[in-house]
């Protein structure tokens, strides 16, 4: 069976589009991050989408979709079954790429504690000087974690180079002399 005349290079930008962003692999959406899908040859279903804070995305035709804790990947394969098994189009072509990313937060013996927008590669240290570096108190030699992607929310110790993810919490404890 032959592929339908211009498929190869909607299929490389597919590829290309759902691929994992670098410091991304294995990432999981969640509530905030902000989506980009689209469709070819549907401009009235491709478009920019908001993941609310239940989880879900909102798309014409196909209504509420659960996409947190989801990769992207996933997250396309389910929507070219939906379409296609719902009858709203034969052969689907669904591309998908996170705009941006829900913020991760620092707290704790920090300069300027609060919520910071998260970008590829970001570190612990990274983090930290971003946050305006530790206060006067800080336990400079000790940061915890708690990782978004952790389903029980433990706070572990960090290593300044582990590598910090959209939604994950660094917390900069008090030293105690």
């Amino acid at each position: 069976m032959t592929a339908p005349a211009g498929s190869a290079p909607l299929a490389a930008a597919q590829a290309a589009a759902s691929g994992p962003v670098r410091g991304t692999e294995g990432y999981r959406l969640g509530a905030g991050d902000k989506v980009k899908i689209a469709i070819y040859n549907e401009d009235m279903l491709s478009g920019q989408y908001e993941i609310s804070g239940a989880g879900m995305m909102s798309l014409p035709l196909i209504g509420e979709v659960p996409v947190a804790g989801r990769s992207v990947p996933e997250v396309i394969t389910y929507l070219t079954k939906t379409l296609k098994d719902g009858g709203y189009m034969l052969n689907p072509s669904v591309s998908m790429e996170v705009l941006n990313y829900r913020p991760f937060y620092v707290l704790g013996e920090i300069k300027d504690p609060g919520k910071y927008a998260y970008v590829s590669d970001m570190n612990v240290l990274n983090a930290v000087a971003l946050a305006g570096g530790y206060t006067y108190r800080a336990k400079k030699d000790k940061v915890l974690i708690i990782r978004a992607s952790d389903p029980e929310k433990k706070e572990q110790v960090a290593k300044p180079g582990d590598q910090v993810m959209p939604g994950d919490i660094i917390r900069i404890p008090e030293r105690f002399f």
